[in-house]
């Protein structure tokens, strides 16, 4: 999934209608919409995807979903060792990667309980990785229901196994990404994806793949538009700029999500219903309205303060 273009990979959200049921008419829709943006690939069933509120029947018909809309056009993952054994885990990852997606995420969570030292965890890697044949596989450090964080040696010596190609980083830590980086540098099938913007353009220079964030649920062009310029020097302004940007909106864009990125998507014009299965309703209140329309007031004058550079002003 990686190449030497750094790219976006969005955490997608899945839509549903009033009644809690998923709509993949407009999950179809904005499958387009992060492709319109510029996306490089797409992280289908996922944590911003209410992953842990759908069935395992939806989680397929969802990620299928996605994969016919892409028709191809850019590789798809999606989250799936679901099962309260490894065998059940290593089953419905068998399940998920039948629809056609290009490697299945790993929750490294899912494997290992909060209180279970490191090895315990490796074990039950070594397992997984010995249910699940040539399966192309990539790791997820899911914050929910606890994270559970790869240290750059265990990173390491997955990638040599050649299976693994793909990781969602969230461990904050650009010391850490740095030396994941440093230590899968050898493996060019694989890549590094960060979730936090705060290091954005740091991780990207260190050797990340690309950038696979909340963020991009409500500003996929802009994203998309970092990952193209990180290192581009004749636009170093523009890109500070960005990169605060990102910095001073973290706790706006976090706060009530993913209803808040919902919502402001409907705000855009985007025919979306802003209800969640985590809430159990469409209810926005009115903190996080103010608050998103004055994220939205902050983002259009960015946008005109490089609008020069930025070529979806």
């Amino acid at each position: 999934m990686t190449t030497k273009k750094k790219e976006f990979v969005p955490v997608m959200l899945t839509p549903f209608k009033e009644n809690g049921a998923v709509d993949f008419d407009r999950l179809a829709y904005l499958t387009e919409h992060y492709l319109r943006a510029g996306a490089g690939g797409l992280f289908a069933n996922c944590l911003s995807s209410e992953m842990f509120d759908l069935s395992d029947a939806e989680k397929l018909k969802v990620i299928e979903q996605v994969l016919n809309t892409a028709g191809g056009r850019v590789p798809v993952v999606a989250a799936g060792n679901f099962g309260r054994t490894i065998e059940a885990q290593a089953d419905f990852i068998k399940r998920v990667y039948d629809t056609g997606v290009r490697a299945v995420i790993v929750l490294a969570n899912l494997l290992a309980e909060q209180t279970m030292p490191g090895q315990v965890l490796e074990d039950n890697i070594d397992r997984l990785l010995s249910l699940t044949g040539n399966i192309p596989l990539g790791f997820y450090e899911c914050p929910v229901p606890y994270k559970r964080v790869l240290s750059p040696v265990l990173l390491g010596k997955l990638v040599s196994t050649g299976r693994v190609i793909y990781h969602k980083d969230t461990s904050l830590d650009i010391v850490q990404v740095k030396e994941k980086n440093r230590r899968c540098a050898g493996f060019p099938a694989f890549g590094l994806y960060d979730a936090y913007m705060v290091h954005a353009v740091a991780s990207l220079s260190s050797g990340s793949a690309g950038l696979s964030c909340i963020q991009g649920n409500y500003f996929p062009e802009l994203v998309v538009w970092l990952c193209r310029n990180y290192n581009n020097s004749r636009l170093n302004d523009e890109v500070r700029l960005v990169q605060q940007f990102f910095i001073d909106e973290m706790e706006v864009m976090h706060k009530d999500y993913p209803k808040a990125a919902k919502y402001y998507l409907w705000k855009k014009g985007m025919n979306i219903s802003v209800y969640t299965r985590i809430s159990g309703n469409s209810e926005v209140d009115y903190s996080t309205k103010e608050a998103i329309d004055g994220l939205d007031a902050r983002y259009r004058n960015l946008v005109q303060q490089i609008s020069g550079a930025f070529l979806h002003a």
